[in-house]
């Protein structure tokens, strides 16, 4: 057998890479600056590898990736999903296998990794013969800011959460920032935006600050106003979508803890474009929520906030259509 150990160049989506002596770790945070992202342990969700993949060329039909952590991966050839392998365990050996119809010869294959665990990155195992290698990925940065809702938690699998599968289907690399709970526009998490690559960034925000109550209507509009500038300052003509929150029926009129409803949130997301717009920010862009996912999609959100895997590929299906062709022009 032939083992390839996986390098920082074989992983894509990852903001930073942790050496361990179980491997390769995916972070989506710095991780060497940990602390001062995850105060109270808010963005410990930054360790899960949600959007992270491995990117490799091989003339190998057959394969394993001996790795740690996680339960179901994706195998996708062309943007192409061709197979999900899951594991009882969270140890040893996956193995992979090409269908037939994937021509042979060398190919460039994506190992998407589970969103919802850490995982720790080993070796490639080619039989003897077979080559493998990381492979570069030039296509358009797309970088995505969110909640649990771009986590995906409830997915049906890596590949499909909304940002993969929007991802996919115009031809992106993805990065993305979907920490369960912990969209709260940090001012640390927009200064990391700030220094990634991108050639297209979204966020996405406002259901975990109606939650928590971490911003009232005075100070949201504030601090989605100094997100994006900070952004700006090494972005300065990116295309930025700002999308504001997907539906939520129990939340569109109740009030929270500091007096805030969906509907009132939707109005200063797009007041807070508005201004930005107005004092010069000429590649901003607003998109309502409920256009991508509202009224006639409560049927696949079983409690109400999170849609169900369905939901999550009506959502990425609009999203591509709805923002990505605004922004990618």
């Amino acid at each position: 057998m032939k083992k390839v150990t996986v390098t920082e160049a074989f992983i894509h989506g990852a903001v930073s890479v942790e050496k361990t002596s179980d491997g390769l770790r995916p972070w989506r945070i710095p991780f060497d600056q940990h602390d001062l992202f995850n105060i109270d342990e808010g963005l410990g969700n930054a360790g899960k590898a949600a959007g992270v993949r491995i990117r490799f060329k091989t003339t190998a039909r057959t394969f394993s990736l001996i790795a740690t952590g996680g339960c179901q991966f994706d195998l996708v050839i062309d943007n192409h999903l061709v197979s999900t392998v899951c594991r009882e365990d969270l140890e040893g050996s996956l193995d992979f296998a090409l269908p037939e119809h994937i021509p042979h010869g060398e190919n460039v294959l994506e190992i998407w990794l589970p969103q919802m665990s850490p995982v720790w990155l080993d070796t490639l195992v080619f039989k003897e013969g077979e080559t493998g290698a990381a492979a570069p990925d030039d296509r358009l940065k797309w970088v995505t800011y969110g909640s649990s809702i771009t986590h995906c938690g409830a997915a049906h699998s890596p590949a499909r959460t909304w940002p993969a599968l929007a991802a996919r289907l115009k031809n992106l690399h993805l990065t993305c920032l979907g920490y369960g709970g912990q969209c709260h526009l940090d001012g640390m998490v927009a200064r990391m935006i700030r220094d990634l690559d991108a050639d297209i960034i979204t966020i996405k925000c406002g259901i975990n600050i109606y939650g928590a109550a971490t911003l009232s209507p005075r100070s949201f509009r504030p601090a989605l106003i100094s997100a994006v500038q900070t952004i700006r300052d090494r972005h300065p003509a990116t295309p930025i979508g700002v999308v504001s929150p997907v539906i939520s029926p129990p939340r569109e009129t109740k009030l929270n803890a500091v007096g805030y409803n969906l509907k009132m949130m939707r109005g200063h997301v797009s007041d807070a474009v508005d201004l930005l717009k107005r004092a010069g920010d000429t590649n901003l862009y607003y998109f309502d929520g409920l256009d991508i996912f509202g009224e006639n999609n409560v049927d696949f959100l079983p409690d109400d906030l999170h849609p169900n895997g369905d939901g999550y590929e009506i959502l990425g299906r609009n999203f591509a259509r709805i923002v990505l062709n605004k922004l990618i022009g």
